[in-house]
């Protein structure tokens, strides 16, 4: 009896025990929460506040990784450095690629701006690379959570139609979101631009028929002629406000708006609000 009670519990507790998942950063956890609901314990690698480029785990968070069934990877600088690092430590652990069947931009520099003679821009052009930020795009996000579920029902295929149904309710969640945002920026002409310390809204951009401007590159910022040449075309084009981003310094963002009369408005593509953000960003912009 108590050999078959053992067994009993044994079972019941691996039918009951969650998948344990990590990911990069906070929107993912966003995401992944929403499609594996409490099946998915999901674990934080790069915390709040901090930046991707340069974030360094915590031991506790190392530990968080030894557990894991799943790493959702979307392609982020930190992952460069870490994800093989991760594979060392826990070979068992599969890496979920959640950028699989989204069509990538390259990482918009100021190289754009060529036709106000900005030569030493170029040197930007060997440093571009793919841009991470793929979830500022509603239609990204619907292949995401797509690729999230597929990942979860193949671990865990007992409780696909629990992730099915989270599914269906995450994509009406995209497709109001992005609604709201067509319908903000209904009065806004196509190729609107609007200025940006960081390159992180090309997505978000080419989804509504926008244009961003990035100030810097790389963590580069301008250099003083360039600076001037930015803060020509920002008047030009009637740029009521600069994006900057908490994880990064806004000093000559500062420089810029001070100059121009204009706001500088800090809003992070890694906030854990993913709809709100955008539909916040879409007033920002709309209110120009």
């Amino acid at each position: 009896m108590k050999k078959i009670t053992l067994i009993f519990l044994l079972s019941t507790n691996y039918i009951f025990s969650n998948i344990n998942a990590v990911v990069s950063i906070l929107p993912e956890q966003t995401f992944v929460k929403a499609i594996g609901g409490d099946k998915v314990n999901v674990s934080l690698m790069v915390l709040p506040g901090n930046s991707p480029h340069t974030y360094e785990p915590k031991p506790s968070q190392m530990k968080d990784v030894a557990k894991a069934a799943l790493y959702f990877a979307i392609g982020v600088e930190f992952e460069n450095v870490w994800l093989s690092k991760f594979k060392n430590l826990n070979n068992t652990m599969q890496v979920i690629d959640l950028t699989q069947n989204i069509q990538m931009l390259k990482m918009q520099a100021h190289t754009e701006h060529d036709e106000h003679g900005h030569q030493e821009h170029d040197d930007h052009k060997k440093h571009e690379g793919n841009d991470p930020h793929i979830w500022t795009s509603p239609d990204n996000v619907k292949i995401i959570a797509e690729n999230i579920y597929e990942a979860l029902t193949k671990v865990d295929p007992a409780n696909e139609s629990y992730y099915k149904r989270n599914l269906q309710k995450f994509i009406s969640l995209i497709t109001e979101t992005d609604s709201k945002i067509q319908s903000i920026l209904s009065d806004k002409p196509k190729g609107t631009k609007f200025m940006v310390f960081h390159p992180s809204w090309g997505y978000f951009a080419q989804a509504y028929g926008l244009k961003q401007l990035p100030v810097e590159l790389e963590g580069k910022s301008p250099k003083p002629k360039e600076l001037i040449a930015l803060i020509k075309e920002a008047r030009e084009e009637q740029i009521s406000a600069i994006f900057t981003q908490p994880e990064f310094s806004d000093s000559i963002a500062k420089v810029m708006a001070n100059e121009l009369h204009i706001k500088v408005i800090k809003v992070s593509p890694l906030a854990p609000n993913w709809s709100e953000n955008l539909i916040n960003i879409a007033h920002a912009i709309a209110s120009k």
